[in-house]
């Protein structure tokens, strides 16, 4: 198992369980509830008595907290926990309700959790609308609004565009 060679930071966090006891097979995706750098959002994981795997900042940037061998304290749900790669992502404002992000953020939250996938063999990933799917969010576990309506309402859309990607990776690399 290894990490995304897409963090550009890393300030690893000491909110986790090291090991994971499962395997990676679902991604979590949820919002910072502000517009935090991915510098930024590694400092409140050095004392907040939470965590997550990755962290993208609204200029793209990825940032990791905790390493894919561990889990991760994200989504109130140690069962969730031990089975996702877990992503904060930025928002692009923190006075909307909807809590947007950016587009740059959007497209790399895309570009790790296509990278996760692939690494982890997760050929498919899956939106359910619940926590049965591969693809899961934090409000599935615990009585929160995260991601935020923004988030939320594309999920569809970014389980399309990864599996779309996936299926492309797949094809180029049937033949080596």
């Amino acid at each position: 198992m290894s990490n995304s060679a897409l963090v550009k930071h890393t300030n690893i966090s000491p909110y986790k369980t090291s090991p994971r006891n499962n395997t990676i097979q679902k991604v979590t995706i949820h919002h910072m509830a502000g517009n935090l750098s991915i510098e930024s959002c590694g400092v409140v994981f050095q004392s907040s008595n939470s965590s997550a795997n990755y962290g993208v900042g609204t200029d793209g940037r990825i940032g990791m907290y905790v390493e894919e061998t561990d889990r991760s304290w994200a989504s109130s749900s140690p069962s969730n926990d031990h089975q996702a790669v877990t992503i904060e992502v930025a928002n692009s404002s923190s006075t909307d309700s909807n809590w947007p992000v950016s587009d740059t953020a959007y497209n790399a939250t895309i570009d790790l959790t296509v990278d996760i996938c692939w690494r982890n063999g997760i050929s498919s990933l899956s939106w359910t609308g619940d926590s049965s799917g591969t693809l899961t969010i934090h409000k599935f576990f615990a009585a929160t609004t995260c991601p935020g309506p923004y988030l939320e309402a594309r999920m569809s859309a970014i389980a399309s565009s990864v599996n779309s990607r996936l299926a492309t990776c797949n094809s180029i690399y049937a033949d080596v």
